[in-house]
């Protein structure tokens, strides 16, 4: 469970985010974007008190930045912690243990990487189904 506090300041929405992001997490989340006046730039969110998240708190979390675009915030994500990040690196398909995905790819570039890997993964599979190489 989480909980999100959400402030303005000028033209920016700061957004704490604390506890576990979870699969339960996509209304608390979807509140800050209600809070948009429509009047903001930018959209900056702490994590560093998001102790862990799940893969389902990822996709609420990628879905998010998503909406953010394009309501026009530029969206900044500051304070990983190594569970989040580490599971951002496996999703991703990168190797190491304590990579710091968080740290090396902004949200916006993570969130390219993974529907890139998915469209590749769509693809070959695609490719296999019509070559006749699969059980299904």
């Amino acid at each position: 469970m989480i909980t999100v506090g959400v402030h303005h300041c000028g033209g920016s929405v700061l957004a704490r985010i604390d506890g576990e992001l979870g699969e339960d997490s996509g209304g608390a989340l979807r509140q800050v974007l209600d809070a948009v006046t429509g009047h903001e730039r930018d959209l900056m969110v702490d994590v560093r008190d998001m102790r862990s998240m799940t893969a389902g708190g990822l996709l609420h979390l990628l879905d998010w930045h998503r909406r953010a675009e394009l309501l026009g915030l530029r969206v900044l994500v500051v304070g990983w912690q190594p569970q989040p990040q580490q599971l951002m690196a496996e999703i991703a398909g990168i190797p190491g243990p304590g990579t710091a995905t968080g740290e090396r790819f902004a949200l916006p570039g993570f969130r390219r990487l993974i529907e890139e890997r998915m469209l590749r993964d769509r693809d070959l599979s695609d490719d296999l189904t019509s070559a006749g190489l699969t059980g299904g």
